[in-house]
């Protein structure tokens, strides 16, 4: 019975050491770093050129916009903003795919097999990319058939909001507190476009049941047709539509107005603010809150504020 010896593996010092050899004169030649100093040149430059061209694109295209906006044609300008926010973006994807270019070409990478690689790659991917092409072709008709615009508020997918951005492929809103929602083009069912449109607007106020609508009535009324006069915003004259509503201790009556989209809040809070002033200094006060208390000793409800 013979035994078996393990042996360990001879190791090439002489090839280690002549591929050490190599790779350190290559490392210090002459002609890498020459490449090296070549390449860092031509990609520090393409890089300040990119980034000055998209700058400055940019703020041509902003001009030009400005001076349309200007001129007596009617453009509007929910367009226009969105249009030009969509150009700017172009520009920069234009610029910096073209510097990536440049940068390839500057460290000797062939960029035709780079593109012919990247084409059937495209085309493979492309199949499972359905999405991101119908998100495409979505952002194109918004922007095609104006839906809404940059600066227009709108409803859209839950999402409530400014529309700071419309792209080819999503849409940026930012929300009433803050937030900003990003929504992809494909996923848009139903838009609720707010600033299109005048806005119109219902108060009520409560009155006491014991008050005297007529007069009510004639001091609203006065107040509000000067209304238009003090605020442009209003687009006609608010009307006192009169009782809406009447329970055993008050009466709801109602105004209502119309204004330009999105500014009927403020002036609601206004005539709200000031009709209830000018009803108690006529001596038509609202309605307050009351509680009963019952005088278990005396046997009789106190009437009280609560």
């Amino acid at each position: 019975m013979g035994l078996n010896y393990l042996t360990a593996p001879t190791v090439d010092l002489n090839g280690l050491a002549r591929i050490s050899q190599k790779a350190w004169k290559y490392v210090t030649s002459e002609e890498l770093w020459d490449f090296i100093l070549l390449a860092s040149i031509k990609i520090i430059a393409i890089m300040t050129v990119s980034y000055i061209a998209v700058r400055v694109g940019r703020k041509i295209i902003e001009k030009i916009f400005v001076v349309r906006m200007r001129s007596p044609l009617n453009h509007s300008e929910r367009r226009q903003k969105t249009i030009l926010k969509l150009l700017q973006s172009v520009l920069s994807y234009l610029v910096y795919f073209s510097a990536i270019m440049g940068v390839l070409s500057a460290l000797d990478i062939q960029i035709a097999g780079l593109l012919a690689g990247a084409g059937i790659a495209g085309l493979a991917i492309g199949f499972g990319a359905q999405s991101l092409v119908k998100d495409v072709i979505t952002g194109f008709f918004i922007i095609f058939e104006d839906q809404f615009g940059v600066g227009d508020y709108i409803k859209i997918n839950g999402a409530e909001g400014t529309v700071l951005e419309i792209g080819l492929r999503t849409t940026k809103v930012k929300g009433n507190t803050g937030e900003q929602f990003i929504i992809p083009n494909g996923s848009i069912t139903n838009v609720t476009n707010y600033s299109i449109n005048h806005s119109k607007f219902m108060i009520d106020m409560q009155l006491n049941i014991d008050a005297d609508i007529e007069k009510a009535e004639k001091l609203i009324t006065a107040y509000l047709e000067g209304l238009p006069q003090k605020y442009s915003t209003l687009t006609n004259v608010p009307v006192f539509l009169g009782v809406q509503n009447a329970t055993s201790d008050e009466i709801t009556v109602r105004i209502i107005a119309e204004t330009l989209p999105l500014k009927q809040w403020t002036i609601a809070r206004t005539i709200r603010q000031d009709v209830k002033d000018l009803l108690e200094q006529n001596g038509i006060p609202t309605p307050f809150p009351k509680m009963m208390l019952y005088d278990r000793v005396m046997g009789r409800e106190i009437e009280g504020r609560e």
